[in-house]
C-alpha cells in the first residue's frame, strides 16, 4: 500500500447538494454506492498494509504453505562452459487451513432522513459500516499478528530522544537481519499516542521533510530509517511491532458476490437494499476474510521503549 496511504479519510460528499430524487437514484445505483464506499474504505485498513499476501478462499477456506523458506536449500556452483545446473529440491512449509467468516452490518436510511438531512445521511450510514469494518477486521488482524510474533528486540534506552529511537530501530532490523531468515523488516506500527510522541521526535531532530512535502502535514505515512510508520488505536500492544510485510502474511478473502452485491474494494462487498414496508434502505457491506500469518519470524517487538 505504499506511502499514500490516508488517515483519516477526507468527507465522501464531493456531489455538493443533491435533491431527495437525485439521492434515491443514487441508491439504487450499485455502482454509485460501491464507489462512495470505497472511497470512504480505500487504504483505512492496516490489516491491508501488514499483511500485503493476497489468498483467494474456495468454499469457505483457505490453504496455505506456514514457514515457507526465502532461500533454496543450496549455494550457487561455478558451472563449466556446456556444462548443466545442478538441481535444488526446494522444500516447502507445512500445509496449513484457516477457515473464513462473513463479517457484516445493516444501517437503515429512512425516506424521511433522505427528505429531512439529504445525503449526509447517506455518507455517515457509510462511514458508520466502513469505520466498524476497519475497526473489527484491524484489531483481528492485529490481535493474530501480536500472538503469532515472538521474536523480541530489547529498546537501546527509553524513547525519549530521537537518537535512543534510531538505536532501537537499526539494533533490531540488523538482528532480523543477522537472524539468516532473509527478513527486511520494512513497517512498524504504533498506538497513536505512541506516534505521536516518535513524530515530534523526529521532527525535532529533522529527520521529516519540511514545508509541504512533510508527512504531517500531507497525511501521508512517514517514510523514516528504511520503514514505513503506521499508526493503529486497534494494536494490542504497548510494545513498537516491525514487519517485513512482503513476507508476514495476507489476507484471505473469498467474494461470494449475488444479486445486487458489488466490490467496493477487493474482499468488501456493498449492497443498497429498497425495504419498502419501513419506507427506507438498509446500507450493507461485508468482508469474507480471514488474516494468515505465514511466517511468524517476519516481524519483531521492541521491549522496554518506555512508552505507556
Amino acid at each position: 500500500m505504499g506511502n499514500s496511504l490516508t488517515y483519516p479519510v477526507p468527507s465522501i460528499d464531493s456531489t455538493g447538494s443533491l435533491t431527495a430524487e437525485q439521492i434515491h437514484e443514487l441508491l439504487r445505483s450499485r455502482t454509485a454506492v460501491a464507489r462512495r464506499v470505497r472511497t470512504l474504505a480505500d487504504k483505512r485498513f492496516i490489516s491491508d498494509a501488514l499483511l500485503k499476501g493476497r489468498f483467494q478462499a474456495v468454499g469457505g477456506t483457505v490453504l496455505y504453505e506456514n514457514g515457507d523458506p526465502l532461500f533454496a536449500p543450496d549455494d550457487p556452483e561455478a558451472i563449466a562452459p556446456g556444462g548443466e545446473y545442478p538441481r535444488s529440491q526446494v522444500t516447502a512449509g507445512d500445509l496449513a487451513a484457516a477457515k473464513v467468516d462473513k463479517w457484516g452490518r445493516d444501517v437503515p436510511v429512512t425516506d424521511e432522513s433522505i427528505k429531512r438531512r439529504g445525503i449526509d445521511v447517506v455518507n455517515r450510514g457509510l462511514g458508520q459500516l466502513v469505520n466498524r469494518m476497519v475497526k473489527f477486521v484491524d484489531s483481528a488482524a492485529l490481535g493474530v499478528i501480536a500472538s503469532k510474533i515472538t521474536q523480541t528486540s530489547a529498546a537501546t534506552a527509553n524513547w525519549t530522544t530521537a537518537k535512543a529511537i534510531v538505536a532501537s530501530v537499526e539494533k533490531a532490523k540488523a538482528e532480523a537481519e543477522e537472524a539468516g531468515e532473509g527478513h527486511t523488516l520494512d513497517t512498524i506500527v504504533l498506538k497513536p499516542t505512541h506516534y505521536a510522541t516518535v513524530m515530534s521526535l523526529f521532527l525535532e531532530a529533522g529527520f521529516l521533510p519540511r514545508e509541504g512535502s512533510n508527512p504531517l502535514i500531507n497525511g501521508t505515512w512517514p517514510q523514516v530509517l528504511d520503514l514505513t510508520w503506521l499508526r493503529s488505536p486497534y494494536t494490542p500492544t504497548t510494545a513498537p511491532l516491525l514487519v517485513d510485510s512482503d513476507e508476514l502474511g495476507g489476507m484471505a478473502d473469498e467474494d461470494l458476490g449475488g444479486p445486487g452485491y458489488s466490490n467496493a474494494l477487493p474482499g468488501i462487498e456493498v449492497k443498497s437494499i429498497r425495504e419498502d414496508n419501513i419506507d427506507g434502505y438498509l446500507l450493507r457491506s461485508r468482508r469474507v476474510t480471514v488474516p494468515v500469518v505465514t511466517d511468524a519470524t517476519a516481524g519483531v517487538t521492541i521491549t522496554g521503549t518506555g512508552l505507556s
